[in-house]
């Protein structure tokens, strides 16, 4: 097995939006704003090579969307989606999988191009995999996620025949060396898989935990639907992830790709970076 992180480039979110209700004051110790509140954020997916398939996590933001959608995120950086898996020496057409940990805009919006005005998809060989309780969520959305959900990055998915649905049975994963954990604090079955990687496992963390300013449990996102049980979550997965000494992969850190966790002996912090 092979990994390879692949950077699509980063974006700006305000950042009392991203840590809820942790003042100002505190959470610009770890993540400083600009004069507009603004916070840089990476959009960092993994590649993953084995049992001759290459299975791409996540896809970032995708460019289709028109200019007033993207001065809304503030797009900056070299990298791109299908650059940066040049660089690691991949085409689109070389990946057979394409795992969606959620399908908001800035984890699935390249998975789907425009071409003369129609949609198709990015990788045409892949299969795109959800889980049929988020698609619903995801197509019959609440007014209050709407914005998240856009139809352009989700529905040619299915409507070309690439969908499949992983089963939450048993911890079901289309993958042998892969476990997958449910959460539904941020949005409805977040997939965050668990890869067995030599004599560690990675886990890609997703929106459970954006990056390291976000460890301490009470910091957590003013976007999550349910935040209480987002806490539930951090708490179960981070004490698993202490015990086990998983490396925690950072989606949206903008400096660190990786980290590990310890108990104290309030809750939990930062071992060490894994860059």
């Amino acid at each position: 097995m092979n990994l390879h992180v692949i950077n699509t480039g980063f974006f700006k979110l305000d950042g009392g939006a991203m840590f809820g209700v942790v003042p100002k004051s505190i959470w610009q110790k770890t993540n400083p704003p600009d004069e507009n509140n603004l916070c840089s954020w990476a959009m960092r997916c993994l590649l993953i090579e084995a049992d001759n398939k290459v299975i791409l996590i996540d896809n970032g933001l995708g460019d289709k969307q028109d200019a007033k959608f993207f001065s809304h995120y503030y797009l900056y950086g070299e990298d791109s989606l299908l650059g940066s898996l040049n660089k690691e020496g991949f085409s689109a057409d070389d990946v057979t999988d394409m795992f969606l940990t959620h399908l908001h805009f800035d984890h699935c919006g390249g998975g789907v191009k425009m071409n003369g005005g129609k949609p198709e998809l990015t990788f045409k060989s892949a299969v795109y995999w959800s889980n049929e309780e988020h698609w619903k969520w995801t197509t019959q959305p609440n007014p209050r996620d709407k914005a998240s959900f856009l139809k352009e990055n989700i529905l040619p998915m299915q409507e070309l025949g690439q969908l499949k649905f992983i089963t939450k049975k048993s911890e079901s994963s289309p993958f042998h060396f892969m476990e997958i954990y449910y959460a539904s604090g941020h949005t409805d079955k977040m997939m965050i898989p668990k890869i067995r990687y030599k004599n560690h496992t990675i886990c890609f963390m997703a929106d459970l935990l954006p990056s390291v300013g976000h460890i301490p449990l009470p910091y957590v996102m003013g976007y999550d639907t349910r935040p209480l049980i987002t806490l539930q979550e951090k708490a179960e997965f981070l004490k698993e992830a202490a015990d086990n000494q998983y490396v925690l992969f950072l989606e949206h850190d903008p400096i660190h790709e990786c980290c590990t966790v310890k108990h104290t002996e309030k809750e939990f912090a930062l071992i060490e970076h894994l860059v």
